[in-house]
């Protein structure tokens, strides 16, 4: 998954404004208690960051 389109999903979910927020301040165990900004500026994976984000949100898998 490209980075943008990463953000655009981020921002269909949560917000233009709010998603850039929670990928700041929300802390994701299963990224090793890292934040997305943390987890992307490490490298991690895009799709390995959205699979974390859509168990967060509790997103259907229709919606992922």
């Amino acid at each position: 998954m490209r980075l943008t389109d990463f953000w655009e999903r981020m921002e269909h979910h949560l917000g233009a404004t709010y998603a850039d927020s929670w990928a700041r301040d929300y802390v994701l165990d299963s990224l090793g208690g890292r934040t997305v900004h943390q987890a992307l500026d490490a490298g991690v994976d895009t799709k390995v960051v959205w699979r974390a984000v859509c168990e967060a949100l509790r997103l259907a898998p229709s919606e992922r």
